[in-house]
């Protein structure tokens, strides 16, 4: 139960991200309501996650997958660089959220 949290808090926080880039581009309502519910949202799933993980695990992981996610997004639909250094920036992030999931 401890990691679907964590996956759904990391999703949101992905969510939160794209009303972030949503609402810099376009200051309205619905924008900054994307913004505030996703992040706040993850905020609740993540603390919800603690009852089942060690907070260090689960904070370590949920940052891994929102920041890997959120950078792939930018790239794919808000046109940020491609860069061969993010690429593998982003893989050595999976391969490290992989890994602690992996050992805990």
């Amino acid at each position: 139960m401890g990691w679907l949290l964590v996956i759904v808090a990391a999703i949101m926080e992905l969510i939160g991200v794209i009303g972030l880039n949503k609402f810099n581009e376009k200051k309205s309502i619905p924008n900054a309501l994307i913004f505030a519910s996703g992040f706040g949202m993850a905020f609740v799933l993540l603390y919800a996650s603690f009852n089942y993980l060690q907070v260090s695990i689960a904070y370590a992981v949920w940052i891994g997958i929102g920041t890997a996610a959120a950078v792939i997004v930018n790239m794919i639909f808000f046109n940020e660089s491609k860069s061969l250094g993010r690429i593998i920036s982003v893989i050595i992030i999976i391969i490290g959220v992989s890994g602690l999931k992996l050992v805990s």
